[in-house]
């Protein structure tokens, strides 16, 4: 399994792309689908429920307040990049790598 792609934007930034798979039965990191983490969800996307759902799983399992997890693309579809502050590109990816199944 290859790893997934994380860039760092221009601020020093990590970003994640990810794919969003709603009302999962479970929730949590299920694999990758070409470089983007495929994460499944409980929340439906309806009125944004997904998004948050999506921001709370990733500021839990990175250990980072949610206010540090932004939406920067993708807002509307389930192929959505994040950026992610207080964590280099390595740390995210070594966090990623270990809740990968």
């Amino acid at each position: 399994m290859t790893a997934p792609h994380i860039e760092t934007d221009k601020k020093g930034v990590a970003v994640l792309s990810v794919r969003v798979q709603p009302r999962a039965k479970r929730e949590g990191i299920v694999g990758l689908q070409g470089d983007d983490v495929k994460i499944a969800l409980h929340a439906p996307p309806v009125d944004g429920a997904a998004n948050e759902a999506l921001i709370a799983y990733l500021s839990k399992l990175c250990g980072v307040p949610k206010s540090n997890v932004t939406i920067q693309s993708g807002q509307q579809g389930r192929n959505k990049r994040l950026a992610i502050e207080g964590l280099s590109a390595d740390e995210l990816a070594c966090i990623i790598e270990r809740a990968l199944p």
